[in-house]
């Protein structure tokens, strides 16, 4: 996992960005404000593997996919951490989100967002043992 620094604060982990170049990131102070918290709170939920960033042309985000209405989608936080337990880097664990598998069919981030996301759960489960 790489780190990046934020103007003198200290490293954040972000993933490699394996994202398609069309998936958007969400900057760090975007997410502190949809999340109605300070961004301090979004450094401490990407240090506990809660969220996963990446750096994109020097910005360091979020996937706007992990995201809903309500703020972070159902699933994600629970996936992260049971892939990660699982030894998956959280670059890996993106190239599992955002890699189709035809499968689903699909993408499992997209499928997150839907009626096959206890589908999705279940394979990072299995995958994690």
């Amino acid at each position: 996992m790489k780190t990046s620094t934020l103007r003198g604060m200290s490293s954040l982990p972000t993933a490699e960005d394996v994202l398609g170049t069309t998936d958007g990131i969400l900057p760090l102070p975007e997410v502190a404000q949809l999340l109605n918290v300070p961004v301090t709170r979004v450094h401490q939920l990407l240090r506990q593997q809660q969220l996963i960033a990446v750096e994109r042309d020097g910005v360091v985000g979020v996937p706007a996919l992990f995201f809903d209405e309500q703020g972070i989608a159902k699933h994600i936080s629970g996936l992260i951490a049971v892939l990660a337990d699982g030894g998956y880097s959280a670059t890996e664990i993106l190239h599992f989100l955002y890699t189709a598998d035809d499968s689903l069919p699909g993408r499992p981030i997209d499928a997150l967002h839907g009626h096959l996301a206890r589908e999705v759960m279940r394979r990072a489960q299995a995958m994690a043992l």
